[in-house]
């Protein structure tokens, strides 16, 4: 008993907290130590999830040419063997390097397929701002806008650029060479 009293002393002695204070520290750094632990991914583990994610492997960017909106929202990642595109200012890019935060699950999903123009200028998530229209917006807005397109212009490859219509029979002939190139890839 003269040990368990000794033990006890020194705790309250060299940390001025009760014993029963100093157990229950003790007790949250190891659970915190732990989850944090949990939260990053030992390189070996790394390596077998990239193995078994192989659908979403790195592709070379096919260039699209003119594409209509209608055409551009088939790109917003429901289909894994097609890119993951999202246009500002009416120029499209290939975002599938990304596919972690414009893929569908992803913070920013809601922008892929889309022109997402006035919602980045807006810094906003709201369905209605999902537009390529920028009219109305202030000097600083366009100035959050033009950041946004040179991050897009340095990170991604540019695609092809938005039309008003499809009436352009080669906007047509460009996502149908891209559609075979993916069923050649698929093969």
């Amino acid at each position: 008993m003269g040990l368990y009293a000794t033990v006890m002393d020194s705790i309250t002695e060299y940390s001025g907290l009760s014993p029963a204070a100093f157990f229950t520290i003790a007790a949250l750094m190891v659970v915190v130590y732990k989850v944090v632990c949990g939260m990053f991914v030992a390189a070996g583990d790394y390596a077998a999830v990239k193995r078994t994610n192989i659908d979403y492997a790195p592709r070379e960017p096919v260039q699209l040419g003119d594409v209509t909106e209608d055409q551009l929202r088939a790109y917003d990642g429901s289909d894994s063997s097609k890119p993951l595109l999202m246009a500002i200012k009416g120029q499209i890019y290939d975002v599938s390097r990304s596919r972690m935060f414009y893929g569908p699950g992803g913070p920013y999903a809601l922008f892929a397929g889309r022109d997402a123009s006035r919602a980045l200028a807006l810094m906003s998530f709201d369905p209605q701002d999902l537009t390529g229209n920028i009219d109305g917006l202030g000097a600083s807005e366009l100035e959050a806008l033009q950041d946004w397109e040179y991050k897009f212009m340095e990170k991604y490859v540019k695609v092809g650029q938005l039309v008003a219509e499809k009436s352009t029979t080669g906007s047509t002939e460009s996502v149908d060479k891209l559609q075979d190139s993916q069923k050649l890839e698929g093969s």
